[in-house]
């Protein structure tokens, strides 16, 4: 990173496989127009990380009960497009970056209940640190004078990665956390960078959309273990 005053990133833990899950996840898409394939299951490790791997992912619907998504079209930035402003250029300067060392603190802050559209609940928290724990989740910091003003936080499986949901309390903090994780994940092998639905503020990054079986071609190659082959080594 030759941008920011970026801390050092210790190399990342190697992820452990859990148990597989003990539900058939279904390939289908969605139906309609709600992205929404099935209701049920659980947040346990080896069901998250099938569910990633079929292009699903879980949010809370209601009767707290989950609902798995797999949405047509499907958001992604292409880690080669994405668009940095000059605005951004020098918030980039401006911040003290770092991964994986606040990982819940993002998280609850990506919860906050008084965001719109908050989804995150209790139970999506506790799955996420489980991930994390793992080797599987991953979080990025940004701080502004030894306080947290944003973040993001996703799972990574080899060249995939699902962004989850970023936060600020900052000009610019969520845009630059994004830019760090685009540089980090495309400098260690990364591949596919999805973020779901594409909003706004993510098409002004360079976020797409692209149709769903383009997506799972996509990610059934960038989940391959080949797909990380050529990595460099882990930073000391």
């Amino acid at each position: 990173m030759d941008e920011g005053k970026g801390t050092p990133w210790p190399g990342d833990i190697t992820p452990v496989e859990p148990d597989p899950s003990r539900w058939v996840l279904p390939n289908d898409g969605p139906t309609d127009d709600s992205a929404l394939v099935a209701i049920g299951g659980d947040l346990e490790p080896g069901t998250l990380l099938a569910a990633y791997r079929i292009g699903l992912f879980p949010m809370p619907v209601p009767r707290r009960r989950i609902g798995w998504f797999s949405p047509d079209p499907r958001g992604i930035i292409p880690l080669d497009e994405l668009v940095v402003s000059r605005s951004l250029r020098r918030s980039l300067r401006r911040y003290e970056v770092t991964r994986n060392q606040a990982f819940t603190e993002v998280m609850v802050n990506c919860a906050d209940p008084r965001r719109p559209s908050g989804w995150i609940n209790r139970a999506i928290i506790d799955a996420y640190e489980t991930l994390h724990r793992m080797g599987w989740a991953h979080s990025v910091e940004v701080w502004d004078e030894g306080r947290l003003v944003g973040g993001l936080y996703g799972v990574r499986i080899n060249g995939f990665f699902a962004g989850e949901s970023m936060f600020h309390h900052a000009t610019d903090a969520s845009k630059v956390a994004l830019v760090h994780l685009v540089d980090w994940f495309r400098d260690s092998g990364g591949r596919l960078l999805d973020v779901q639905w594409t909003t706004d503020h993510l098409s002004s990054l360079g976020a797409i959309d692209i149709a769903r079986v383009e997506y799972l071609q996509m990610l059934k190659d960038a989940v391959s273990p080949n797909s990380r082959k050529n990595d460099p080594p882990p930073s000391q």
